[in-house]
């Protein structure tokens, strides 16, 4: 084996020599001197166990479902509160998502309230944004995220989401600016640009010695023009982001970001990457605000549908070879440029997670089946059509980045 216990698919490259992003040492580092890592804290997104449950576009939708919640557990916490908990496990009635860790508070008579702040918008996969309730007792995992995004008041912050540890799928990575789920890609860990405490006091999570790391290297570019700027905090967070996404980077240590965080190289040209970063950050976060891009809508009545009194059948499918997408039976969406399927998120494109969330499903659970399958694509298309569009241009803009850095200069590692 090589010197980190692996047998097969041995990497034989320069990895262990760049700048770890994060570490479980720098991490539980209790002084700054033991801190040898880019970011501070890292932490998965959040794990609610009951999704059926805790997320819906609509807040009205969500607000009925977990009241109903609450009240359930509260009127069982009472019923059971003098069982055991073998026999609170044998008697607790299903009508909801249970875990046992919820039982356990029935034996601790911990009590739940409904309370309207803590429903937060959040990223529940790449470019789907959902409502969510945000509760330490509720949301079975809530892991570091209240560091990242508090509990409570509000919040201006930012992470970089990557594919954790073990993935299946292709390395990924994918900023946020809203509350992250633990699938938003797969396993995703998110390194934040600041963290907060207990009391909302926001403060840097990239360590002091990350930039004294970057400002040594980059010391003799210090000269005139831009090379002159001060490299800071944030700078550095947008390199992070530009390097991850770097197609040459990504093929190279393929079978390393598989198994561990990803590690930073010092690329020639800081401010150049930094502005690449920073760039695709912002189309990434801010992507319900970017410019629409001009697809070819064609709506052809679906007369047999509306004589029978029904909604057009929703399809949600993409045609990659033709370049259209068929939302239903009456509208589809053409002239989508190639390239947008190459801007891949795990083992989906940008768009096809869109039409895979966008979907009408069946819900698994039973009382979520019953008395909350509410929801119908018919009532998001127009806001499925939009989001498509302005998914679209990120698609093209970043894949137009990605290229160029395929084709930049020579790299300069240390």
């Amino acid at each position: 084996p090589d010197e980190n216990y692996n047998w097969i698919d041995q990497a034989n490259n320069d990895f262990d020599t760049l700048i770890p992003i994060a570490s479980k040492e720098t991490k539980l580092a209790k002084t700054a001197e033991k801190e040898q890592a880019v970011f501070k804290l890292y932490s998965l997104g959040i794990a609610t166990a009951r999704d059926e449950w805790l997320y819906d576009y609509e807040e009205s939708s969500l607000i009925k479902k977990v009241k109903y919640f609450v009240g359930f557990y509260n009127k069982e916490k009472i019923r059971l509160f003098s069982k055991s908990k073998e026999e609170i496990t044998q008697e607790v009635k299903r009508e909801i998502k249970w875990t046992s860790e919820l039982e356990a508070h029935i034996k601790r008579g911990s009590q739940l309230k409904f309370d309207l702040e803590k429903i937060k918008r959040s990223l529940y996969r790449p470019f789907v944004i959902k409502n969510t309730y945000f509760d330490r007792i509720v949301t079975h995992r809530i892991y570091q995220q209240n560091l990242i995004f508090p509990l409570s008041g509000q919040w201006d912050n930012r992470a970089i989401g990557c594919s954790g540890t073990s993935s299946s799928k292709p390395f990924s990575v994918l900023a946020v600016k809203l509350l992250p789920s633990l699938d938003f890609i797969e396993k995703t860990q998110f390194l934040p640009l600041y963290q907060y405490d207990n009391d909302g006091n926001r403060t840097d999570n990239i360590t002091d010695w990350a930039l004294k790391q970057f400002t040594a290297h980059y010391k003799p570019e210090i000269g005139t023009g831009k090379s002159a700027h001060k490299i800071d905090k944030p700078a550095i967070f947008h390199y992070c982001y530009a390097v991850l996404h770097d197609p040459n980077y990504r093929e190279k240590y393929a079978l390393n970001l598989k198994r561990d965080f990803p590690r930073i190289p010092f690329y020639a040209n800081f401010w150049q990457w930094a502005d690449w970063g920073k760039t695709l950050m912002e189309l990434h976060i801010g992507f319900e605000t970017i410019e629409p891009y001009p697809l070819t809508r064609t709506d052809i009545p679906d007369d047999k549908a509306r004589a029978a009194g029904l909604l057009p059948k929703p399809l949600l499918r993409a045609k990659r070879e033709e370049g259209v997408i068929v939302l239903d039976s009456e509208t589809i969406l053409s002239d989508i440029p190639p390239v947008v399927w190459d801007y891949r998120l795990g083992n989906r494109s940008a768009l096809e997670w869109i039409l895979d969330q966008y979907k009408e499903k069946i819900p698994k659970d039973p009382t979520i089946r019953e008395q909350f399958n509410t929801y119908r694509f018919a009532d998001y298309k127009e806001q499925v059509v939009d989001l498509l569009q302005r998914v679209t241009t990120v698609s093209v803009e970043t894949m137009r980045i990605v290229a160029k850095m395929r084709k930049f200069a020579e790299t300069d590692h240390r």
